[in-house]
């Protein structure tokens, strides 16, 4: 292993960085801020993620866990092992026949779960989203904050590093993840308003969430564009990838790779400096809250604006003005060096 290429050494360390979570969540759960409603009934509340085993749904999982044993109900996760909006069809369809009460879904793909999640509320099933504000098949939509506020705040910061000049690229994990491409265009537009001397010089790659496909995609904007001094990532994956390029093409320096990740997949990235800021919202939170959602549909509890889902981040929720399913949490957490260590997961 020793030889390895650095990739292949990071995908073979997932099963031990969710050895480490799991058996550490007692020490890295959140504090609860709030009581989740108490009943006698019992509910089988399936949370469905893009893709099972990468950190940031790993950490969801301790999430998903915490609220079961808080509660009392039958809460646990799944996915696929890789993003694929068919293959999370499929499982819906799986979660359908098992007789779930509610699923709670982090879709890959809005269009591809779409048809399958009408079949399931159509069955009485209650469905909460998240990371994807434009689904229409949902109960509830809970969003961890302004998706355009947030895209526009990662274009602050990649503009800091890239001392507001020089030609940059992105990457999503999809064009049809919503989410992604709402911060995309709000990092875009703002970049465009604020800062002209930035230029991006590519449209977004697409990486799947897949770490391989992902380094592939960045050592090759890397050999295209030898004055590129951004990369802007928006998936769990891409950041550690593209760092990883950097470092391999020793242009730690020239290079500035900002975006979304978790500190468990980038510590060592973020301590020699190829990569600089990374920005998330706590999963484990989110699955939290999912869950808490669901659980007040199913004892037909109202969610409302100022709603407390209990958990940190989502205490007030703010309702969509335009969209009456819609709500969106406040706040996201900046890491870089110097404040990794606070955030252990």
């Amino acid at each position: 292993m020793g030889n390895a290429p650095r990739i292949f050494r990071l995908l073979l360390l997932v099963p031990l960085i969710w050895f480490c979570l799991t058996a550490c969540d007692s020490k890295q759960q959140t504090p609860i801020q709030a009581t989740p409603p108490t009943t006698e009934k019992k509910y089988k509340i399936a949370t469905l993620v893009k893709v099972d085993g990468i950190p940031w749904f790993v950490r969801m999982r301790t999430g998903v866990r915490r609220f079961a044993q808080n509660t009392g109900q039958d809460a646990f996760m799944v996915g696929p092992a890789l993003a694929d909006g068919a293959m999370q069809a499929q499982m819906i369809e799986e979660l359908i026949d098992q007789g779930v009460n509610a699923i709670c879904i982090v879709p890959f793909s809005v269009s591809a779960v779409e048809p399958v999640l009408k079949k399931a509320r159509e069955k009485g099933i209650v469905i909460v989203a998240h990371e994807a504000s434009n689904i229409l098949n949902a109960d509830i939509i809970i969003e961890p904050f302004d998706n355009k506020a947030w895209g526009e705040h990662l274009m602050d910061e990649l503009a800091l590093y890239m001392k507001q000049r020089g030609p940059y690229s992105t990457v999503v994990g999809n064009y049809d993840s919503q989410s992604h491409m709402e911060w995309l265009s709000a990092a875009i537009s703002h970049q465009l308003e604020k800062y002209p001397d930035m230029k991006l010089v590519s449209g977004a790659t697409e990486d799947h969430d897949n770490p391989a496909r992902s380094y592939a995609r960045a050592k090759e904007m890397l050999e295209k564009f030898t004055d590129l001094r951004g990369i802007l990532g928006f998936t769990m994956v891409s950041c550690p990838s593209a760092a990883l390029a950097v470092e391999k093409a020793g242009r730690q320096d020239t290079v500035n790779v900002v975006g979304v990740s978790l500190v468990s997949a980038c510590k060592t990235y973020l301590e020699d400096g190829s990569l600089k800021l990374i920005s998330f919202w706590d999963p484990a939170d989110a699955g939290y809250a999912m869950n808490v959602a669901a659980l007040r549909t199913l004892e037909g509890m109202k969610i409302h604006d100022g709603t407390d889902l209990g958990v940190n981040g989502y205490q007030s929720l703010r309702a969509d003005p335009h969209k009456s399913n819609l709500f969106f949490g406040k706040g996201w957490i900046d890491v870089t060096r110097a404040n990794m260590a606070d955030y252990p997961f």
